[in-house]
């Protein structure tokens, strides 16, 4: 073993109450930054997955009507132009669009929709809701409704429709049931119940009704027209940067999900910085602890540091030893820290469990975690003991020696 690993690992053990003392410190700090950086990643992962689960990552959109200046005369001073009432709009030649969105770079996959609001009537009574035309192939690669299913089957024949769970149950349906439909310009049809959904939301289970595309288009007076085509993209947190050129490229509105749920997000950017905040305060309380212990290790081994140098050691070896009582005091730490922090983490999934027993979010401890968490320690160790190591590398043989 080299000559510096040998001193190291011989002062460690002959200031075993200081070494365990530190070594602990270093474990309970790995352990606080693995548990709360798993559980904020597990948390936003949970929230950004719920959010996203009935939403498309960007959603385009029909330009909106502007009023324009029909008089522009030099010196002329006109009134001011009032913003115009937008009417329903829609997508013509939609094909052509969406095949444009799909052929963007980071593009997974796209749908059609057809939407407007519509009345449900079910025995004399009669509810607000929203019609949600779609292409039901499509729109399961952009929105997942497998895992909303709550009766029926994920099937949209014509005629059929999927209704929310608190619109069946205010109007008392069920799976096989019928269901007329009025749509905005006063058409009505009678639709046949193929499923039963639980969006997660009670308003969207009050109101969201989905049926065929074609069928959506007749109810609501669109021809071959549609409102909107929802987008789902690779890396969803490139979907904000990702709007203005699917915008460009098709000639509509973009509008990515960071956008429409802004406050979402500055929740989500706040629990990032907060995490931040306590991984440097458990780092810098960790460096401290770490660089306190090698000063006062310095000072008690002043003596042998000073025969070593008449010795003739070199100052770059002296500097060395302890740079490894460093490094070595942070990856121990680490190793127990992690494992500890990991602990605590499944603890929290088996003691926190939801109405139904499951665990109310999952806690996810991965190797790439662990693996910056300890280099993470093993970098602070060693800049810890970078200052204690200088010092005892420029302590003067002799003085040293009488001291």
């Amino acid at each position: 073993m080299p000559f510096e690993w040998t001193v190291a690992l011989r002062l460690l053990r002959e200031g075993r109450f200081q070494t365990l003392l530190i070594l602990g410190g270093v474990t309970i700090g790995v352990a606080v930054v693995v548990y709360i950086t798993a559980l904020v990643n597990g948390l936003q992962a949970n929230i950004i997955d719920k959010t996203l689960s009935t939403q498309a990552h960007v959603v385009l959109k029909p330009q909106e009507d502007e009023n324009r200046r029909l008089v522009q005369a030099p010196g002329v001073v006109m009134a001011e132009v009032e913003k115009r009432t937008q009417r329903e709009n829609t997508i013509d030649n939609w094909q052509s669009r969406m095949a444009a969105a799909r052929a963007v770079p980071g593009v997974r996959s796209a749908a059609a929709m057809a939407s407007g609001p519509g009345f449900a009537e079910k025995g004399g009574v009669r509810k607000s809701v929203a019609l949600m035309g779609v292409e039901l192939a499509d729109y399961l690669k952009v929105v997942r409704l497998d895992d909303k299913l709550l009766s029926g089957r994920l099937r949209l024949p014509s005629g059929a429709v999927m209704v929310g769970s608190e619109l069946a149950r205010e109007l008392g349906l069920s799976v096989g049931d019928r269901l007329r439909l009025v749509g905005a310009t006063g058409r009505t049809e009678s639709y046949l119940i193929s499923a039963v959904l639980d969006f997660g939301l009670k308003d969207l289970n009050r109101r969201w009704v989905l049926l065929p595309l074609r069928s959506a288009q007749t109810l609501l007076g669109y021809q071959l027209d549609i409102t909107e085509i929802y987008l789902q993209v690779n890396d969803l947190f490139q979907a904000e940067r990702m709007a203005p050129l699917l915008a460009a490229r098709t000639g509509l509105m973009a509008d990515s999900w960071q956008v429409t749920n802004a406050q979402l997000v500055t929740a989500l950017r706040s629990q990032s910085a907060s995490t931040l905040m306590i991984k440097t305060f458990v780092s810098l309380a960790v460096a401290l602890g770490i660089a306190s212990v090698m000063v006062v290790s310095v000072v008690q081994k002043r003596r042998e540091i000073g025969i070593l140098r008449a010795m003739g050691t070199p100052a770059r070896r002296i500097l060395r030893i302890f740079l490894i009582q460093g490094g070595l005091v942070g990856l121990v730490g680490s190793v127990f820290g992690s494992a500890l922090g990991s602990a605590i983490a499944i603890l929290f999934t088996r003691l926190v469990l939801d109405d139904r027993g499951q665990p109310m979010f999952p806690i996810s401890v991965t190797p790439a975690l662990l693996a910056t968490t300890s280099l993470l320690a093993l970098l602070v160790g060693v800049l810890a003991a970078l200052v204690p190591a200088l010092n005892a590398a420029r302590l003067d043989p002799v003085e040293a020696i009488r001291g």
